[in-house]
This record gives C-alpha cells, structure tokens and sequence, in this order.
C-alpha cells in the first residue's frame, strides 16, 4: 500500500483497522487522504473479512480541507468530483463489510465517507452537518446519491439550504447511524460488530454489500429474479452448506432475543 501519515491501517485478527490520523485538522480530507483510502481498500489483505473505519482525536471527519479548495473550471471540478466517487466506491463495493466508528464532527465529506460505509456507529458527541449550501458549492463525493438512501432528500435539502446540524440522538432516530454508544464508546461497539460479522460466510457478506441494494432500487419482479440468483448462488458455497448442517445437527446457536 501507498504510505500516508495521515492514515493509519492495521489488521487485528480478520478485521481491517483504517484510522484517519489527521487529528489535528479534525481529519480533514485533502485529495491525498481520499486517495490513500482508495489505496487501503483496493489492497486489503486476503485474511480481512470486515473493516473499520475511526478518525483520530475529538472528531471522525470534519469534511473537505478547504485549504485545497482552488477555483476549477467545469471540466477540472467533474473530474475532481469523479475521484472522490471512485475512492469511495472502494469503500462502500470493496471485498468486505465496513463499519463507521463516528464521533464528532461528520460533517460535509465526512459525512459522505460514513454514508459509504456498510453500518454507522455513532457515539453521543456525534453531529452531522453539510455546510456545503452554505459555502456556495454542492456535495461532490457521492453524499448527493447516498446520503438521501439514509435519511430522504427532504431531510438533505433541508440541512443544505437551512444549515441544520444534527445531534446524535436525532441523528440516529434521522437514520444516519444504526448504533448509537455513550461518549467515547463507538469504536469498541464498531470493533466488536466487525468481528461478528467477520464470522459470516464471506459470499453471505458478499451479497448483503453488492445485491441487496441493487436489488431494493430494481422493480420487484427483477429483484425477485435476483433474489433468487444469489440465494441460490451462497447456498451453494461450501461454508453455507457446513452451516446448514451445524444448525441442523444442534451444533450451532438459535435466535434469541438477547
């Protein structure tokens, strides 16, 4: 991988570590940040079946540096944004499931990097905002496409034009985040989620990350169609089949509601 001091990537056991490292900027995201997340994602090791996604310090992301902010004509800005779209598509279609350790600011980019991320852990310093509408531009590293799946465009609109901010506790009724954690507590809750779902049958995670959503935007008779493709498709794998059988033969734990 490309080495970057402002990020930070280990493995623990089977789950990816990626921690943006740029603290005392509340982790800004310049251009060479973005592509240093494409980076990890586009290398992870074979061994990794979940990862994680923290920022160091008080703050997950506070957006775009706008230090690099400089005047692009059209041609230059389509391309630009086009980059950021790539380098989080890695993240959000890559090998494996990602989990958002938020807290702090998720503001702007920050935000479009968590909507990209496959669970949102907020922890109860968290905010949200897109000052975006504010500052005479408009999102452009896919928050435009994934931040409405999470919370309607009403809800987007609203935050563009007004300025809105968002706590963690409306946040996560808003649906920004799935988990919400006491402060201080949302990488531990994003770290132990990770390892449960680093357990899963890989083709089972496979298909959670790249058929569920294509299958929720196609008109039903064709998502029944795909449906039944891939559960065909990871019943089939060896592993699922040891699963099956483990459950079958008492060997494997039932649902409970604890």
């Amino acid at each position: 991988m490309t080495q970057n001091k402002d990020i930070h990537f280990e493995m623990r056991g089977h789950v990816a570590v990626v921690r943006l490292t740029r603290g005392a900027k509340r982790n800004a995201l310049s251009d060479a940040l973005i592509l240093a997340i494409r980076d990890v994602f586009d290398n992870l090791p074979d061994t990794a079946r979940a990862a994680v996604i923290d920022g160091e310090g008080d703050h997950f992301c506070a957006g775009l540096d706008l230090s690099e902010l400089k005047e692009r004509d059209a041609g230059q800005g389509l391309h630009h944004s086009r980059m950021w779209h790539a380098a989080l598509e890695r993240v959000q279609q890559g090998p494996v499931p990602v989990i958002a350790s938020l807290h702090g600011a998720v503001v702007g980019g920050g935000l479009e990097l968590a909507s990209a991320c496959h669970i949102r852990v907020a922890d109860a310093t968290t905010f949200y905002a897109l000052p975006e509408g504010s500052r005479g531009i408009f999102v452009g590293g896919g928050g435009a496409v994934r931040i409405p799946r999470l919370i309607g465009a009403a809800r987007m609109t609203d935050m563009m034009l007004t300025g809105r901010v968002y706590r963690a506790e409306e946040g996560e009724r808003a649906g920004f985040a799935q988990y919400l954690v006491p402060a201080g507590q949302s990488f531990d809750k994003a770290f132990e989620l990770a390892e449960r779902v680093a357990q899963n049958a890989p083709l089972t995670n496979y298909a959670l990350m790249h058929a569920l959503p294509r299958i929720a935007e196609q008109p039903a008779d064709q998502g029944f169609f795909t449906e039944a493709l891939m559960a065909a498709i990871a019943q089939s794998a060896p592993e699922a089949k040891d699963r099956v059988r483990a459950f079958l033969e008492g060997r494997a734990a039932k649902v409970n509601a604890g």
